[in-house]
């Protein structure tokens, strides 16, 4: 999520208002806290890649099994998957137990389209890796150059669209509540079953004029006719898409598991100093 206004970090009740209903479900790119003598980075927590639901496979990482890439292992249609080390992020990862915090669409020529506080935006990829802490990418097996092109078609058309504030606050309930569904022992199916009902108790139909950042991700496949869950787009969250990937357990049912393409940044989690 983009920084907010300053006149909106001048209020600290706001700002944890804010804080709290953006972290329980939305997108995050990174948050400096303003002060009197100027900007200062917000420490992260200790450990932070390693909080995650129990029955999930550790998330990924260059040292138990993951790789290092460059940006040219990239293809038009990788779901690009990050952590910053701002509070919205670690807020994120920690209320939805995953490393990652965001999520952005790689559109081919060094370019990503992603949703976030300002609304549908193109980023490069050299920003993302020079801004984002972590940065993971995933790729659909069945994603063949006809549909990254639909894709991209999609993504370009949305850029400018507004961001899915409301979508992102109802999360909020949604991130508490499914932690029942998820327990360890539930079986698959019933997991499944428990989360598409809270979901829809909790977080309705949606609407496909606003976006939140996996949201959109989700949509611009359903669009291109290579739906990866039968889920609805706004219910997932950047940690859903993570664990959509090969050998892992998805919270609901994925009609395509990912597969993973490698880490462009990775950074060990650690306590960083107040500058």
């Amino acid at each position: 999520m983009n920084t907010p206004p300053k006149h909106a970090l001048a209020h600290p009740v706001l700002l944890a208002a804010l804080a709290a209903a953006l972290a329980a479900g939305g997108c995050a790119t990174r948050l400096e806290m303003e002060s009197a003598g100027g900007s200062r980075r917000v420490p992260v927590l200790d450990d932070i890649a390693s909080l995650r639901v129990k029955f999930q496979n550790p998330a990924l990482s260059p040292a138990n099994g993951g790789a290092l890439v460059t940006a040219e292992a990239l293809q038009p249609g990788d779901i690009l998957l990050t952590a910053g080390s701002g509070l919205m992020s670690v807020g994120i990862q920690v209320l939805t137990l995953a490393p990652v915090s965001h999520a952005a669409l790689y559109v081919g020529d060094g370019q990503v389209i992603e949703a976030v506080g300002e609304g549908v935006r193109t980023r490069s990829v050299q920003a993302v890796l020079e801004e984002e802490a972590m940065v993971v990418a995933f790729r659909h097996p069945g994603a063949t150059p006809q549909a990254a092109t639909l894709m991209r078609d999609f993504a370009h058309g949305k850029v400018g669209s507004r961001y899915g504030y409301l979508g992102v606050v109802l999360h909020a309930p949604f991130a508490v509540e499914r932690r029942v569904c998820e327990l360890p022992l539930v079986p698959g199916l019933v997991r499944d079953f428990c989360l598409r009902g809270v979901a829809l108790v909790q977080l309705g139909t949606g609407s496909d004029d606003r976006f939140f950042c996996s949201q959109f991700v989700l949509e611009a496949y359903r669009h291109a006719g290579l739906p990866i869950t039968t889920a609805q787009a706004h219910w997932m969250s950047p940690a859903d898409l993570l664990h959509m990937r090969a050998d892992d357990v998805p919270s609901m049912t994925v009609q395509q598991t990912l597969h993973y393409v490698g880490h462009l940044k990775y950074t060990e989690p650690q306590r960083m100093a107040q500058e």
